[in-house]
């Protein structure tokens, strides 16, 4: 058999695979990017927008791909908004920082990925996986790799659906995030974007699963209507500017997310991004946790001993415990957020809603959940 001309291969070219294939070519480590001719469309289209952390913006800043202030807002504040009287609002001014989080554009972040990758020369471009000492899967949620190597995906589905669009509003939306749970069990968030003085909004709405069909059914005026009354009129007008999508929702970890390559000596595989875990967006955290697992292994593999390769498995597992345990932490808190508001009885309603406002007033502890999911506690 010959030898391997690369290190690591990457089977998985979106935003983590791209990330951490530059991260890598960073260590003169000598890197193959799968990304098949032609990808199937993912559905969402130019609709998606992330909230990204400080921390995954630093990363990407330090990649030279972090977009303009167009396509990556700022959030001065958070409001969230229970289904009686209960609130709770975070600001930047109170934490003393820049900004909570920024509303980023999938494609305008997408193309600055691609661009840097396409001028490392430490990263080749392929259209089929090769060999190489160590395989990183970032295929996402259904990644057909996980399940060739034997990998299980332990999924809970929720009984909702995320629909996704975008809205030009009356009002601008001052940057401000906001997001609002009802009595029925959904959740509708606001996230600003087009810059600091814009008028757009990314919506997710997640919604129990038998209503879906009847929202996508609506037309764009009625399904807008219900957006504005869910709203409260915050923005005034509202319009749809963009097609809707709309997925299943889960929390699911891979039972592995390290390994021997089976049938292949010499080799292992890593896990990261969503093939490696999925979680509620109510939070907004699912793409920092995987661009953490891209930082992560790649800093695990950067400061490795010199005499131990990237396929060693006791290397890899420590890339592995650490990314557990931190989607653990944030999985428990975002799981635990959904159960709650799913849930119709009084009880529960009365239980929410005081919460957040107990919440609201806790100081400390409110700066701390605050900083943790910013990244920067």
């Amino acid at each position: 058999m010959a030898a391997s001309t690369h290190d690591v291969c990457i089977r998985g070219a979106g935003i983590v695979g791209r990330t951490l294939a530059l991260l890598l070519a960073r260590q003169r480590l000598r890197v193959a990017l799968v990304s098949p001719a032609a990808d199937p469309a993912s559905g969402h289209g130019d609709v998606r927008a992330y909230a990204l952390s400080p921390a995954s913006r630093t990363l990407l800043q330090g990649l030279r791909c972090w977009p303009d202030e167009r396509a990556a807002t700022p959030v001065l504040a958070m409001q969230v908004h229970g289904d009686q009287s209960g609130a709770t609002e975070f600001s930047a001014d109170a934490l003393d920082v820049p900004a909570l989080n920024w509303i980023v554009d999938v494609p305008a972040l997408e193309r600055l990925l691609a661009e840097a990758v396409r001028y490392q020369s430490d990263i080749d471009c392929v259209t089929a996986p090769v060999a190489a000492p160590l395989t990183v899967v970032c295929e996402g949620r259904a990644s057909r790799t996980r399940a060739e190597l034997g990998v299980e995906f332990d999924t809970t589905r929720y009984p909702q659906h995320a629909i996704a669009t975008r809205l030009d509003c009356e009002r601008p939306h001052g940057q401000v995030a906001r997001q609002w749970f009802t009595a029925d069990g959904d959740i509708v968030a606001f996230l600003p974007l087009d810059g600091a003085q814009g008028h757009q909004v990314a919506v997710v709405w997640s919604v129990r699963t038998e209503r879906v069909a009847e929202l996508q059914g609506l037309d764009d005026a009625a399904f807008a209507a219900r957006l504005h009354d869910i709203s409260g009129q915050a923005l005034g007008a509202v319009q749809l500017i963009a097609p809707r999508a709309s997925w299943p929702l889960l929390l699911a970890r891979a039972t592995r997310w390290v390994g021997a390559m089976p049938g292949r000596p010499g080799e292992s595989f890593a896990l990261a991004g969503d093939a490696a875990h999925a979680m509620h967006p109510l939070a907004g955290q699912g793409l920092n946790v995987g661009l953490g697992d891209a930082a992560e292994l790649a800093r695990v593999l950067g400061e490795r001993e010199a005499w131990r390769p990237v396929n060693d498995l006791k290397l890899l597992r420590r890339y592995e415990r650490a990314r557990q345990g931190d989607w653990l932490r944030m999985s428990l808190a975002t799981d635990g957020l959904q159960q709650l508001f799913g849930r119709a009885e009084p009880a529960a309603v009365l239980l929410r809603n005081w919460g957040m406002a107990a919440f609201d007033a806790s100081g400390p502890i409110k700066r701390r959940i605050a900083r943790l999911a910013m990244g920067t506690a």
